[in-house]
């Protein structure tokens, strides 16, 4: 019995300052990409090394095309120009330091077209030879993710995406231009009610260059998180805000009226905050649902629109 052919695919690198690494993968990505009539976009953030110049000699339009941004926008910023520049049905994400394996995007695209999938994720042994500082804010992300929103992936964060095109460029404009992207764009496929699965992948410990990761990529990755929970569901932080004030009051407050004392002034403005946490609530749950429209409206859009095979 044949198998029908696999949709054509583009895949997106975003490199920033990956002169040393780029020479060990570049060559043999392309390869792989042309033998199978895959589209390969890379994207130069800005780099202020010799990046530009090895991405320019291995330009090929218009299977291999390179897109470049004058100044340095962001890991985010650079998916986005790459992403918006797919025409074919699925479009990969890769990142451009080496730790990938090209073997891994045609499993990714197998495996979303068995399954009907609109992302694969792939999923990284985690904890597996890392760095046990990063693991750590890794687990931080994820469990503070978890008190927000429902998160059935484990790999929240993986820069290694399989998308159904259609979709993720209806979502960019959620999604920010920071390190941050790979977190937002998972969770908004996830509270769009999408098909979302996970795939294993290989990953390769850096050999060359350094990353860009750090301590303060982890707290503007939680304040993102933050923000789009306030997107989706703003009533589960306000009400769970505004129970805990009020909670706190009437106990504070008991035992003063109990002992005919009158109300307490610490009472009566916990309980005050809590009605303002509530009200508040209210307001921003009308402006989440205006949104949300906007952002199904352009999802029904997209899905209207017919891409080239």
């Amino acid at each position: 019995m044949e198998h029908a052919p696999l949709p054509k695919l583009t895949v997106v690198v975003p490199v920033y300052n990956e002169e040393q690494a780029l020479p060990a993968f570049l060559p043999s990505l392309i390869e792989f990409c042309g033998q199978r009539d895959w589209e390969l976009v890379l994207v130069d953030d800005g780099s202020s090394d010799g990046s530009w110049g090895i991405l320019e000699q291995h330009a090929k339009p218009p299977a291999v095309r390179i897109l470049r941004h004058k100044l340095n926008r962001g890991y985010g910023g650079a998916l986005k120009t790459g992403l918006l520049d797919a025409t074919t049905p699925y479009v990969v994400t890769f990142d451009g330091d080496g730790q990938h394996e090209p073997g891994d995007i045609l499993r990714l695209l197998e495996f979303a077209v068995e399954h009907d999938a609109d992302l694969v994720i792939g999923r990284r042994d985690l904890g597996k030879g890392g760095n046990w500082y990063r693991e750590l804010g890794k687990t931080i992300i994820r469990a503070f993710t978890r008190l927000l929103m429902p998160l059935p992936i484990q790999d929240l964060n993986s820069g290694f995406k399989l998308y159904r095109t259609e979709l993720v460029q209806a979502y960019l404009p959620v999604c920010p231009d920071s390190m941050a992207f790979s977190d937002v764009i998972a969770l908004t496929f996830l509270n769009q009610k999408d098909l979302v699965l996970e795939h294993p992948i290989q990953v390769n410990l850096r050999k060359q260059g350094r990353s860009s990761i750090n301590t303060y990529t982890a707290i503007e990755t939680i304040m993102e998180i933050l923000n789009l929970a306030m997107l989706f569901n703003p009533l589960k932080i306000f009400l769970s805000l505004s129970a805990i004030c009020i909670a706190f009051g009437i106990l504070w407050g008991t035992p003063f009226l109990l002992l005919n004392r009158g109300m307490s002034v610490g009472a009566m403005l916990a309980i005050v905050s809590g009605l303002i946490f509530f009200f508040i609530g209210l307001v921003a749950s009308q402006l989440s649902s205006m949104r949300l429209g906007e952002l199904s409206s352009r999802r029904r859009n997209s899905k209207g629109e017919s891409l080239p095979k």
